[in-house]
């Protein structure tokens, strides 16, 4: 099977119905994506096909047929991206285990809605658990985020 991660392509030979959380983390080594439930129910394993913020534990990677992001690729290699800088921060992460998620989450919510307000990032980010309540953390460094990324 031939998968596209954060700009590299790679061929792995793995079971066609292993989940793609499985592919990233134990045959290509991508550990910044997380298990949390398995049941894509903390958002833990986001990842971005083609732009969308997925939970990776219940996609075939063999159903994968877009790029994948993971929180490895967000950035560039001289920079991090406006939502891990604002995650910074802001001290969003305590434990840290579910920020990579949170992050990914962010950063698809923010690329299709600019000028979230307090309403709508809670709405989005609703779908990613934190087990710190970080909670106001979060939102503020959402809204950082999207100050910067408009440029303002």
């Amino acid at each position: 099977m031939k998968l596209t991660v954060n700009g590299t392509d790679h061929e792995v030979d793995v079971e066609e119905d292993m989940p793609l959380l499985w592919v990233l983390r134990d045959a290509l080594g991508y550990t910044g994506v997380k298990y949390g439930c398995g049941v894509a129910q903390c958002g833990a394993c986001t990842v971005h096909i083609d732009g969308e913020a997925v939970k990776s534990c219940q996609i075939s990677a063999m159903d994968v047929e877009s790029p994948v992001t993971t929180i490895e690729g967000l950035g560039t290699p001289d920079a991090l991206h406006s939502v891990q800088e604002a995650w910074i921060e802001h001290q969003v992460a305590q434990c840290g285990y579910c920020q990579s998620g949170q992050i990914m989450a962010a950063a698809a919510f923010l690329a299709v809605t600019p000028n979230p307000s307090d309403g709508d990032i809670d709405e989005a980010m609703s779908s990613n658990l934190c087990r710190c309540g970080t909670y106001p953390r979060i939102r503020a460094a959402v809204k950082t985020a999207a100050t910067k990324l408009n440029g303002a």
